[in-house]
């Protein structure tokens, strides 16, 4: 039976891969919505094939992932691109490429293929550009940009397709810790202010603890647990998942799990 009040975005029993080795096995999951879900678990365990999987990228062998109520593999791709938007690790663009085409793109859905942007779309341009703090960077070409101040305009394009599920794989990858933490405060703020729900893999459980209300443990292709940074995060899940033992504290700064690893689990 269907749940009473299901969230916008989720799966039931999906499997992907081959049946004898299934990268994601049997996995039921639910997105809060209007939360920020963060993808935890070890390399290897899952964590992008379901983020994948979720935004029909990769279609389950067996199962289901439904939007709004409906099986997302039934759904026009248009229809999926006005409600879902998807970020990849290492997304590419043409050279010579600007900010401001870049978060063009982000209207396709919105337009006919051949149709030129209307009022209406360089106004929201615009405002994922304001949002994204890039208004004096939009005439920039791409390849002038930091690490991350591209990471934002790929962002703007995002939030130009004006969805409100966006879902991230590693959005902080080979970025300093200072640009790990710019894009982190801008999807805190994108959350907060617009209420979008946002899903990423994170790998920094530190990072995992202070930005996401929720968290999904991943580990051998399944679900080990779900629920908030402070419940989940544990010594012993900690052990479980990356088979390292830890200290789990509270932050000095605002109490939330802080994780001191202690060194690698001990086969002895």
């Amino acid at each position: 039976m269907a749940d009473a009040d299901p969230t916008r975005l989720h799966c039931e029993k999906i499997t992907v891969g081959y049946a004898a080795a299934p990268v994601l096995n049997d996995v039921d999951l639910a997105i809060p919505d209007g939360k920020i879900t963060a993808l935890i678990g070890a390399n290897g365990s899952g964590k992008s094939t379901l983020l994948r999987t979720l935004a029909r990228v990769i279609h389950p062998s067996s199962g289901t992932v439904y939007l709004d109520g409906k099986p997302i593999r039934t759904m026009a791709a248009r229809t999926v691109a006005q409600s879902l938007a998807l970020l990849p690790q290492s997304p590419v663009s043409p050279d010579g490429l600007t900010v401001r085409q870049l978060c063009r793109f982000g209207r396709h859905p919105h337009k006919g293929i051949l149709s030129r942007p209307s009022r209406h779309d360089e106004q929201i341009v615009e405002q994922a550009l304001a949002s994204t703090g890039l208004l004096e960077l939009a005439e920039r070409e791409l390849d002038r940009l930091s690490g991350g101040q591209r990471q934002r305009a790929w962002i703007a394009m995002a939030l130009a397709q004006e969805t409100p599920l966006l879902l991230l794989d590693e959005p902080t990858t080979y970025l300093d810790i200072a640009h790990q933490l710019e894009i982190l405060d801008l999807l805190r703020k994108l959350n907060t202010d617009e209420g979008r729900t946002i899903v990423m893999v994170v790998h920094d459980l530190n990072h995992a603890a202070q930005y996401a209300d929720h968290l999904v443990a991943l580990a051998d292709g399944g679900i080990l647990a779900t629920g908030s940074p402070s419940a989940l995060l544990t010594p012993h899940l900690i052990n479980a998942i990356f088979g390292v033992e830890a200290m789990v504290i509270p932050h000095p700064a605002d109490g939330t799990p802080l994780c001191l690893p202690l060194g690698h689990k001990s086969n002895g």
